[in-house]
């Protein structure tokens, strides 16, 4: 029987299947998980959430047991002091967490 958290035998907790499950949740919701590519700013989060009712959020995703560079925590903390949330999520745990917190 294949285990619910896997999908074709993947870790629920890799980088991969984390942002899979991100870009679906937050379709679920009615909004948009943006992927952002570092043309010029190395260090920004992975992804932008864009919720209804006017919430946005950034999301820097890391397999289990990861943590941010220097240079995504100096992102991290530039970002907060804007007012934005930003989350870090390394676990399908921590990615229902901060779903349930957009519910």
């Amino acid at each position: 029987m294949e285990d619910k958290g896997t999908i074709k035998g993947s870790n629920r907790d890799s980088e991969k299947y984390l942002e899979r499950e991100l870009v679906k949740r937050i379709e679920l919701f009615g909004g948009k998980c943006i992927k952002l590519i570092p043309f010029n700013s190395n260090g920004i989060p992975d992804r932008l959430c864009l919720m209804p009712g006017g919430y946005a959020f950034f999301v820097e995703l890391k397999t289990k047991g990861q943590k941010p560079r220097k240079l995504q925590i100096y992102w991290h903390n530039l970002l907060r002091n804007l007012g934005f949330n930003v989350y870090v999520i390394d676990s399908y745990d921590t990615l229902q967490k901060i779903i349930i917190e957009y519910e």
